[in-house]
Protein backbone atom coordinates (compact mmCIF):
# COMPACT_ATOMS: atom_id res chain seq x y z
CA UNK A 1 0.00 0.00 0.00
CA UNK A 2 1.16 3.53 -0.78
CA UNK A 3 2.06 5.57 2.29
CA UNK A 4 1.79 9.29 2.95
CA UNK A 5 3.08 11.31 5.88
CA UNK A 6 0.85 14.24 6.84
CA UNK A 7 2.12 16.97 9.13
CA UNK A 8 -0.64 18.22 11.45
CA UNK A 9 -3.91 16.77 12.70
CA UNK A 10 -6.36 19.65 13.18
CA UNK A 11 -9.71 20.04 11.42
CA UNK A 12 -8.18 21.62 8.29
CA UNK A 13 -5.48 18.92 8.00
CA UNK A 14 -8.11 16.24 8.54
CA UNK A 15 -9.56 16.99 5.09
CA UNK A 16 -6.18 15.98 3.61
CA UNK A 17 -6.08 12.83 5.75
CA UNK A 18 -9.52 11.78 4.53
CA UNK A 19 -8.62 12.53 0.89
CA UNK A 20 -5.41 10.49 1.12
CA UNK A 21 -7.32 7.53 2.53
CA UNK A 22 -9.91 7.88 -0.24
CA UNK A 23 -7.03 7.70 -2.74
CA UNK A 24 -5.81 4.44 -1.20
CA UNK A 25 -2.92 5.78 0.91
CA UNK A 26 -1.97 4.50 4.32
CA UNK A 27 -1.88 7.70 6.39
CA UNK A 28 0.88 8.45 8.92
CA UNK A 29 0.13 11.65 10.84
CA UNK A 30 2.46 13.65 13.09
CA UNK A 31 1.22 16.29 15.55
CA UNK A 32 1.24 17.32 19.18
CA UNK A 33 -1.36 15.16 20.96
CA UNK A 34 -4.22 17.48 21.92
CA UNK A 35 -7.34 15.55 20.93
CA UNK A 36 -7.51 16.86 17.34
CA UNK A 37 -9.75 14.96 14.94
CA UNK A 38 -6.80 13.74 12.84
CA UNK A 39 -5.56 11.67 15.76
CA UNK A 40 -8.65 9.49 15.29
CA UNK A 41 -8.93 9.42 11.50
CA UNK A 42 -5.26 8.65 10.75
CA UNK A 43 -4.23 5.05 10.16
CA UNK A 44 -1.15 5.74 12.29
CA UNK A 45 -0.77 8.72 14.62
CA UNK A 46 2.55 9.80 16.16
CA UNK A 47 2.37 12.25 19.11
CA UNK A 48 5.39 14.26 17.98
CA UNK A 49 5.18 18.06 17.65
CA UNK A 50 5.46 19.31 14.08
CA UNK A 51 8.48 21.41 15.07
CA UNK A 52 10.47 18.29 16.09
CA UNK A 53 11.74 17.85 12.56
CA UNK A 54 14.65 15.48 13.29
CA UNK A 55 12.41 13.14 15.30
CA UNK A 56 9.84 13.09 12.52
CA UNK A 57 12.51 12.48 9.89
CA UNK A 58 13.98 9.61 11.89
CA UNK A 59 10.57 7.94 12.15
CA UNK A 60 9.85 8.58 8.47
CA UNK A 61 13.00 6.72 7.49
CA UNK A 62 11.35 3.68 9.10
CA UNK A 63 7.97 4.36 7.46
CA UNK A 64 9.46 4.98 3.99
CA UNK A 65 6.53 7.05 2.66
CA UNK A 66 5.76 7.82 -0.96
CA UNK A 67 4.97 11.45 -0.14
CA UNK A 68 5.04 14.05 2.62
CA UNK A 69 2.32 16.71 2.64
CA UNK A 70 0.36 19.27 4.61
CA UNK A 71 -2.10 22.06 3.87
CA UNK A 72 -3.00 25.44 5.32
CA UNK A 73 -0.04 25.95 7.68
CA UNK A 74 3.25 27.79 7.18
CA UNK A 75 4.79 26.03 10.18
CA UNK A 76 3.81 22.59 8.91
CA UNK A 77 5.03 23.58 5.45
CA UNK A 78 8.55 24.13 6.80
CA UNK A 79 8.54 20.63 8.31
CA UNK A 80 7.13 19.08 5.12
CA UNK A 81 9.96 20.49 3.03
CA UNK A 82 12.76 19.50 5.38
CA UNK A 83 11.40 15.99 5.89
CA UNK A 84 10.70 15.45 2.17
CA UNK A 85 14.16 16.75 1.29
CA UNK A 86 15.72 14.43 3.87
CA UNK A 87 13.88 11.49 2.30
CA UNK A 88 14.67 12.48 -1.29
CA UNK A 89 11.00 13.13 -2.09
CA UNK A 90 9.62 15.97 -4.28
CA UNK A 91 9.31 19.37 -2.59
CA UNK A 92 10.01 23.07 -2.96
CA UNK A 93 13.52 24.25 -2.16
CA UNK A 94 14.67 25.46 1.26
CA UNK A 95 15.13 28.91 -0.28
CA UNK A 96 11.52 28.89 -1.43
CA UNK A 97 10.35 28.04 2.07
CA UNK A 98 12.49 30.81 3.56
CA UNK A 99 11.08 33.38 1.16
CA UNK A 100 7.47 32.25 1.46
CA UNK A 101 7.27 31.89 5.26
CA UNK A 102 9.10 35.06 6.31
CA UNK A 103 7.24 38.23 5.41
CA UNK A 104 10.37 40.41 5.45
CA UNK A 105 12.29 38.05 3.13
CA UNK A 106 9.19 37.91 0.94
CA UNK A 107 9.01 41.71 0.64
CA UNK A 108 12.69 41.82 -0.28
CA UNK A 109 12.15 39.18 -2.97
CA UNK A 110 9.23 41.14 -4.43
CA UNK A 111 11.31 44.32 -4.47
CA UNK A 112 14.17 42.56 -6.27
CA UNK A 113 11.69 41.22 -8.84
CA UNK A 114 10.40 44.79 -9.43
CA UNK A 115 6.96 43.94 -8.02
CA UNK A 116 5.30 46.99 -6.44
CA UNK A 117 5.44 46.71 -2.67
CA UNK A 118 4.70 49.13 0.16
CA UNK A 119 7.48 50.72 2.19
CA UNK A 120 8.48 48.22 4.90
CA UNK A 121 10.86 47.62 7.79
CA UNK A 122 11.82 44.66 9.98
CA UNK A 123 12.06 45.52 13.68
CA UNK A 124 12.08 43.98 17.14
CA UNK A 125 11.29 47.26 18.92
CA UNK A 126 10.09 50.74 18.04
CA UNK A 127 12.70 52.74 16.12
CA UNK A 128 12.88 56.51 15.37
CA UNK A 129 12.87 56.05 11.57
CA UNK A 130 9.41 54.45 11.72
CA UNK A 131 7.90 57.84 12.46
CA UNK A 132 8.82 58.88 8.93
CA UNK A 133 6.33 56.38 7.45
CA UNK A 134 2.93 57.39 6.14
CA UNK A 135 0.02 56.39 8.35
CA UNK A 136 -1.77 54.06 8.51
CA UNK A 137 0.71 51.19 8.79
CA UNK A 138 0.25 47.46 9.26
CA UNK A 139 2.24 45.67 11.96
CA UNK A 140 2.51 41.87 11.97
CA UNK A 141 4.89 39.08 12.97
CA UNK A 142 7.40 38.22 10.26
CA UNK A 143 6.63 34.50 10.45
CA UNK A 144 3.06 33.79 11.56
CA UNK A 145 -0.26 33.30 9.77
CA UNK A 146 -3.92 33.15 10.75
CA UNK A 147 -4.26 36.89 11.48
CA UNK A 148 -2.14 36.53 14.61
CA UNK A 149 -1.07 39.88 16.11
CA UNK A 150 -1.90 41.87 12.96
CA UNK A 151 -2.72 45.49 13.76
CA UNK A 152 -3.58 48.50 11.63
CA UNK A 153 -2.00 51.49 13.36
CA UNK A 154 -3.64 54.87 12.80
CA UNK A 155 -1.70 56.80 15.45
CA UNK A 156 2.03 56.64 16.18
CA UNK A 157 1.14 56.51 19.90
CA UNK A 158 -0.17 52.96 19.30
CA UNK A 159 2.82 51.75 17.31
CA UNK A 160 5.02 50.55 20.18
CA UNK A 161 2.33 48.26 21.63
CA UNK A 162 1.47 46.89 18.18
CA UNK A 163 5.14 46.00 17.59
CA UNK A 164 5.39 44.36 21.02
CA UNK A 165 2.30 42.24 20.32
CA UNK A 166 3.69 41.12 16.95
CA UNK A 167 7.16 40.36 18.34
CA UNK A 168 5.63 38.32 21.17
CA UNK A 169 3.78 36.15 18.62
CA UNK A 170 6.74 35.79 16.26
CA UNK A 171 8.91 32.66 16.34
CA UNK A 172 11.96 34.78 15.41
CA UNK A 173 10.84 37.62 17.73
CA UNK A 174 10.66 40.09 14.85
CA UNK A 175 7.89 42.19 13.33
CA UNK A 176 7.39 43.82 9.97
CA UNK A 177 5.97 47.33 9.76
CA UNK A 178 4.65 48.29 6.33
CA UNK A 179 2.52 51.01 4.85
CA UNK A 180 -1.13 50.07 4.47
CA UNK A 181 -2.57 49.17 1.06
CA UNK A 182 -6.13 50.39 0.42
CA UNK A 183 -8.51 48.19 -1.54
CA UNK A 184 -10.70 45.09 -1.70
CA UNK A 185 -8.98 41.86 -0.62
CA UNK A 186 -8.83 38.60 -2.58
CA UNK A 187 -6.76 35.42 -2.63
CA UNK A 188 -5.22 33.40 -5.45
CA UNK A 189 -5.32 29.57 -5.28
CA UNK A 190 -2.72 27.83 -7.47
CA UNK A 191 -1.19 24.42 -8.17
CA UNK A 192 2.37 24.30 -9.50
CA UNK A 193 4.33 21.45 -11.04
CA UNK A 194 7.98 21.77 -12.03
CA UNK A 195 7.69 25.54 -12.20
CA UNK A 196 4.46 25.72 -14.22
CA UNK A 197 1.68 27.55 -12.35
CA UNK A 198 -2.03 26.88 -12.90
CA UNK A 199 -4.50 29.12 -11.11
CA UNK A 200 -7.59 27.25 -9.95
CA UNK A 201 -9.64 29.99 -8.30
CA UNK A 202 -9.68 33.56 -7.06
CA UNK A 203 -11.42 34.05 -3.70
CA UNK A 204 -13.25 37.12 -2.40
CA UNK A 205 -12.24 37.60 1.23
CA UNK A 206 -14.21 39.22 4.04
CA UNK A 207 -12.65 40.36 7.33
CA UNK A 208 -13.52 42.17 10.53
CA UNK A 209 -11.58 45.15 9.15
CA UNK A 210 -9.29 47.31 11.25
CA UNK A 211 -7.50 46.91 13.48
CA UNK A 212 -6.94 43.11 13.31
CA UNK A 213 -8.49 41.92 10.00
CA UNK A 214 -9.68 38.49 11.16
CA UNK A 215 -11.36 36.61 8.30
CA UNK A 216 -15.14 36.37 8.65
CA UNK A 217 -15.76 34.50 5.41
CA UNK A 218 -14.67 33.66 1.87
CA UNK A 219 -16.61 33.31 -1.40
CA UNK A 220 -15.84 31.60 -4.72
CA UNK A 221 -16.10 32.41 -7.55
CA UNK A 222 -15.04 36.03 -7.11
CA UNK A 223 -16.67 39.08 -8.67
CA UNK A 224 -13.77 40.32 -10.82
CA UNK A 225 -14.01 41.10 -14.53
CA UNK A 226 -12.03 39.15 -17.12
CA UNK A 227 -9.87 42.21 -17.72
CA UNK A 228 -9.02 42.49 -14.01
CA UNK A 229 -8.39 38.74 -13.74
CA UNK A 230 -5.83 39.03 -16.54
CA UNK A 231 -3.96 41.67 -14.52
CA UNK A 232 -4.21 39.50 -11.39
CA UNK A 233 -2.74 36.45 -13.16
CA UNK A 234 0.17 38.49 -14.50
CA UNK A 235 1.13 39.98 -11.14
CA UNK A 236 0.56 36.89 -9.01
CA UNK A 237 2.50 34.52 -11.30
CA UNK A 238 5.38 36.98 -11.22
CA UNK A 239 5.16 36.80 -7.41
CA UNK A 240 5.20 32.99 -7.43
CA UNK A 241 8.38 33.03 -9.51
CA UNK A 242 9.97 35.64 -7.25
CA UNK A 243 9.50 33.29 -4.29
CA UNK A 244 10.90 30.35 -6.29
CA UNK A 245 7.72 28.30 -5.89
CA UNK A 246 7.91 25.30 -8.22
CA UNK A 247 5.77 22.48 -6.84
CA UNK A 248 2.55 22.07 -4.89
CA UNK A 249 -0.22 24.40 -3.79
CA UNK A 250 0.15 28.10 -3.12
CA UNK A 251 -2.12 30.73 -1.63
CA UNK A 252 -1.55 34.35 -2.52
CA UNK A 253 -3.32 37.28 -0.91
CA UNK A 254 -3.69 40.55 -2.79
CA UNK A 255 -5.66 43.77 -2.92
CA UNK A 256 -7.06 45.74 -5.82
CA UNK A 257 -6.49 49.41 -5.11
CA UNK A 258 -9.12 52.09 -5.82
CA UNK A 259 -7.19 53.02 -8.98
CA UNK A 260 -7.29 49.41 -10.26
CA UNK A 261 -3.78 48.19 -9.44
CA UNK A 262 -3.05 44.67 -8.17
CA UNK A 263 -0.87 44.77 -5.04
CA UNK A 264 0.41 41.56 -3.45
CA UNK A 265 0.03 41.28 0.32
CA UNK A 266 1.78 37.91 0.66
CA UNK A 267 2.06 34.44 -0.89
CA UNK A 268 2.38 31.15 0.97
CA UNK A 269 3.82 28.05 -0.71
CA UNK A 270 1.01 25.93 0.64
CA UNK A 271 -2.74 25.57 0.26
CA UNK A 272 -4.87 28.32 1.74
CA UNK A 273 -6.35 27.71 5.18
CA UNK A 274 -9.91 28.32 6.27
CA UNK A 275 -11.04 25.45 4.00
CA UNK A 276 -10.37 27.62 0.94
CA UNK A 277 -8.26 25.01 -0.85
CA UNK A 278 -9.66 21.83 0.65
CA UNK A 279 -13.35 22.66 0.16
CA UNK A 280 -14.18 25.92 -1.63
CA UNK A 281 -11.95 25.26 -4.65
CA UNK A 282 -13.46 21.84 -5.47
CA UNK A 283 -16.98 23.07 -4.76
CA UNK A 284 -16.68 26.17 -6.96
CA UNK A 285 -14.50 24.78 -9.76
CA UNK A 286 -14.97 21.00 -9.83
CA UNK A 287 -11.19 20.48 -9.49
CA UNK A 288 -9.93 18.10 -6.80
CA UNK A 289 -7.26 20.39 -5.31
CA UNK A 290 -6.18 18.02 -2.53
CA UNK A 291 -5.70 15.16 -4.98
CA UNK A 292 -3.47 17.48 -7.00
CA UNK A 293 -1.41 18.30 -3.88
CA UNK A 294 -0.92 14.61 -3.14
CA UNK A 295 -0.05 13.82 -6.76
CA UNK A 296 2.60 16.57 -6.87
CA UNK A 297 4.00 15.40 -3.51
CA UNK A 298 4.42 11.98 -5.16
CA UNK A 299 6.22 13.54 -8.13
CA UNK A 300 3.24 13.14 -10.47
CA UNK A 301 1.78 15.81 -12.74
CA UNK A 302 -1.60 16.96 -11.36
CA UNK A 303 -4.76 16.06 -13.27
CA UNK A 304 -6.60 19.22 -14.34
CA UNK A 305 -9.94 17.47 -14.78
CA UNK A 306 -13.26 18.73 -13.42
CA UNK A 307 -14.77 15.91 -11.39
CA UNK A 308 -17.96 17.68 -10.31
CA UNK A 309 -20.20 20.46 -11.57
CA UNK A 310 -18.87 23.90 -10.52
CA UNK A 311 -21.06 26.16 -8.39
CA UNK A 312 -20.98 28.91 -5.79
CA UNK A 313 -19.34 28.12 -2.45
CA UNK A 314 -18.67 30.11 0.67
CA UNK A 315 -17.48 29.62 4.23
CA UNK A 316 -18.86 31.63 7.14
CA UNK A 317 -16.99 31.85 10.43
CA UNK A 318 -18.60 32.06 13.85
CA UNK A 319 -17.56 34.76 16.32
CA UNK A 320 -20.58 35.15 18.62
CA UNK A 321 -23.60 33.28 19.97
CA UNK A 322 -25.67 35.29 17.49
CA UNK A 323 -23.55 33.88 14.65
CA UNK A 324 -24.21 30.35 15.90
CA UNK A 325 -27.94 31.04 16.13
CA UNK A 326 -27.99 32.45 12.57
CA UNK A 327 -26.23 29.30 11.39
CA UNK A 328 -28.85 27.09 13.10
CA UNK A 329 -31.66 29.07 11.48
CA UNK A 330 -29.99 28.82 8.05
CA UNK A 331 -29.47 25.06 8.54
CA UNK A 332 -33.16 24.63 9.37
CA UNK A 333 -34.42 26.75 6.49
CA UNK A 334 -31.88 25.63 3.82
CA UNK A 335 -30.56 22.17 4.79
CA UNK A 336 -29.81 21.36 1.14
CA UNK A 337 -27.27 24.20 1.02
CA UNK A 338 -25.22 23.08 4.03
CA UNK A 339 -22.04 21.32 2.94
CA UNK A 340 -20.35 20.97 6.33
CA UNK A 341 -20.55 22.35 9.85
CA UNK A 342 -17.42 22.25 12.00
CA UNK A 343 -17.25 21.35 15.66
CA UNK A 344 -18.37 24.40 17.66
CA UNK A 345 -16.14 25.58 20.52
CA UNK A 346 -17.80 28.20 22.73
CA UNK A 347 -14.85 28.52 25.11
CA UNK A 348 -13.60 31.62 23.26
CA UNK A 349 -16.86 33.54 23.42
CA UNK A 350 -16.01 37.22 23.74
CA UNK A 351 -12.31 36.53 23.20
CA UNK A 352 -11.79 35.94 19.47
CA UNK A 353 -8.39 37.48 18.79
CA UNK A 354 -7.28 35.70 15.60
CA UNK A 355 -8.35 32.94 13.20
CA UNK A 356 -7.43 30.14 15.61
CA UNK A 357 -9.82 31.38 18.31
CA UNK A 358 -12.99 31.60 16.21
CA UNK A 359 -15.87 29.44 17.45
CA UNK A 360 -16.22 27.39 14.28
CA UNK A 361 -17.56 27.64 10.74
CA UNK A 362 -20.06 26.33 8.23
CA UNK A 363 -19.74 25.90 4.48
CA UNK A 364 -22.65 26.54 2.15
CA UNK A 365 -23.05 25.87 -1.53
CA UNK A 366 -25.25 26.88 -4.49
CA UNK A 367 -26.79 30.37 -4.78
CA UNK A 368 -26.55 31.57 -1.17
CA UNK A 369 -26.61 35.17 0.01
CA UNK A 370 -23.36 37.06 0.43
CA UNK A 371 -21.33 36.58 3.60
Amino acid sequence: MKKIVIIGANDFQNQLILKAKEMGFETHVFAWKDGSVGERTADFFYPISIVEIEQILEKCREIRPDAVASIASDLANITVTRVAEGLGLPCNSEECIRLSTNKYAMREAFTQAHIATPRFYRVDRIEPYLFGMNLPVIVKPTDRSGSRAITKVMDFNDLEQAIKNAVDQSFSKEAIVEEYIEGEEYSYETISYKGKHTNLAVTKKYTTGAPHFIETGHVQPCDLSEEMLYKVHYVMKKGLDALKITDGASHGEFKITPDGKVRIIEIGSRMGGDCIGSDLVPLSTGYDFMEMVIDVACGKEPKLVKKTEPGKAEIRFLFTEEDVERMRVFEKEHPEKIYRISEIDLSNLGNVTDSSTRLGYYIVTDRCSEV
